[in-house]
């Protein structure tokens, strides 16, 4: 099932006029960033990296860097991320979630839980590309426990495709036996069955653990585990379910609350926008009482807020 983007390509695209555009509005005194955001906010990904070529063909200057230049603050960071390429920012993104000070665990949590097979074994490629390293030694000399375990089983890249009907009901009691039913947690269980089956399989597998011990898998997950290990089992769970429903979640607890996690609003709304952000808005209003459309407004504010606000796409009243 092919989820719907709410950035669409432009039909009568001309890269040489967009980069016009733009260079005009950086050109002079003062910036004009509503001429960028609404430009770049109706091309898709694919239709920028064409602008940022035809930019330097025209005028000799790399359009990422004069944006820099121009712009500030979580609008540029935003602005950047719209200008690079997905798989790009997804290795870059956790670049600097390893790279940084301290590591920072819910970018690796979000992007290995979320990603398929087929993108985690891209962005280790582009990853060692680019960098000359190991994704998965730099991750390892970075994290601990049955934390690091699941990563590296998610950065296998191997989960399993398909319904092993012969293994649902196992599965399901394996878990209770490994969990709830047991003095102290064999996380380990959790961590190889969680990794490597299918979402399909194991939408069956939690139905049967439900009827089997009378808990959802994410409230014994919650009972029976704790810290980084906790938040990759419940996003691995959640993406099994739902990857719309799990970045509505996200989308949410980066804006309630005190403060805003700028950085993760900026990422999940990127890099859903021409995935599945009109699935994530429809999930994000069953669950919660306001539309992703009315929190962004009133949690932001600025060139900031009409960016966003565009890559939403619309209000779910």
């Amino acid at each position: 099932m092919a989820g719907k983007g709410t950035v669409v390509a432009c039909r009568n695209f001309n890269a040489t006029d967009d980069a016009e555009v733009l260079y005009k509005a950086m050109k002079g005194l003062g910036t004009n960033e509503d001429a960028i955001l609404q430009l770049l906010s109706s091309r898709s990904n694919h239709q920028r990296q064409d602008i940022k070529h035809a930019y330097k063909t025209l005028f000799g200057k790399d359009l990422v860097d004069n944006l820099k230049g121009e712009l500030g603050g979580k609008f540029e960071t935003l602005i950047v991320a719209m200008m690079t390429a997905p798989l790009a920012y997804d290795v870059s993104s956790l670049r600097n979630a390893i790279k940084g000070a301290g590591t920072e665990e819910k970018v690796l949590v979000e992007i290995l839980a979320s990603r398929s097979p087929q993108q985690v074994k891209e962005i280790v490629a582009a990853y060692r590309k680019e960098y000359d390293d190991d994704l998965e030694e730099d991750i390892s000399g970075d994290t601990s426990g049955h934390f690091k375990r699941l990563l590296v089983i998610l950065l296998q890249a191997n989960r399993q495709s398909g319904v092993q009907s012969e293994l649902i009901e196992s599965d399901a009691q394996t878990l209770f036996q490994a969990g709830e039913h047991k003095f102290g947690t064999d996380e380990q269980t959790f961590v190889t069955i969680l990794g490597n089956r299918s979402a399909e399989h194991l939408r069956k597998v939690f139905d049967a653990y439900m009827k089997l011990s009378g808990f959802e898998m994410e409230e014994s997950i919650k009972r029976e585990t704790s810290g980084s290990l906790q938040d990759l089992l419940l996003a691995v769970v959640k993406c099994a379910r739902s990857i719309p429903a799990y970045f509505a979640e996200t989308l949410y607890y980066s804006m309630k609350g005190a403060g805003t996690d700028d950085n993760t609003l900026i990422r999940a709304m990127v890099t859903r926008s021409e995935v599945d952000l009109m699935d994530v808005r429809t999930e994000f209003r069953k669950l919660f009482a306001c539309s992703l459309f009315s929190m962004i407004k009133g949690d932001t504010g600025g060139d900031f807020r009409k960016a966003l606000l565009l890559l939403c796409g619309g209000d779910d009243a």
